[in-house]
């Protein structure tokens, strides 16, 4: 019997609310994906820039469509849970991320992340508030899906050439309240500020 969106959700839940780390993998194709499949890995996530290298862009030039088809051929690869790297939701407005989310979810993920970079050099982070009202919106629309969609939000900072752990914890505390399952935080410089994250917040990181 197939592997319904479902269970692979659930699946996926559980591997984030596990007592341990757990490995998730890039691949960057339906190859690669049935690839690390058989390797044993349990879930897999998109990466924008390996997305944007199958077309000979750089990370950050893919289209919306662009990056829902090639996560949909990811998910068609194997029954493991996907989760896709969707950028900042492909839109400045929390109703685009929202919007996302359900495309997202209609393609086969259980899984999202949007981030707080904007994209533009001259203002490369939204401020925290706008960052949050664009996480929660994202929740809000995983929330209405059925399944347990499993919302990932990123603070950027150290990805941005904003290396602040304080303000870091503080949008992960932001995202936290703001509806996200998962926290992330690319780029922390070392274990010590790793624990500090993990310390701050309740959700897993």
């Amino acid at each position: 019997m197939a592997t319904t969106q479902t269970d692979k959700a659930a699946r996926f839940r559980a591997l984030h609310e596990g007592p341990r780390a757990f490995v998730i993998p890039n691949p960057w194709d339906a190859g690669a994906a049935r690839v690390l499949a058989g390797l044993g890995f349990q879930a897999l996530a998109t990466s924008s820039g390996a997305s944007a290298g199958t077309l000979g862009r750089r990370d950050g030039q893919v289209t919306r469509d662009e990056a829902l088809a090639h996560a949909h051929a990811i998910v068609g690869a194997s029954d493991l849970p996907v989760s896709a790297d969707l950028e900042k939701g492909f839109g400045d407005a929390p109703e685009v991320a929202a919007e996302t989310i359900l495309l997202a979810a209609s393609v086969g993920l259980v899984g999202g992340s949007i981030e707080d970079a904007t994209g533009d050099p001259a203002r490369p982070l939204y401020d925290i508030g706008h960052a949050a009202e664009r996480v929660a919106a994202a929740a809000q629309a995983a929330s209405g899906l059925g399944f347990p969609f499993t919302l990932t939000a990123r603070a950027e900072n150290y990805l941005r050439g904003n290396p602040s752990l304080d303000d870091t914890i503080k949008r992960l505390q932001a995202f936290e309240k703001a509806g996200a399952d998962v926290l992330m935080a690319p780029g922390l410089p070392d274990l010590a500020a790793v624990r500090a994250v993990c310390a701050a917040v309740s959700k897993p990181v």
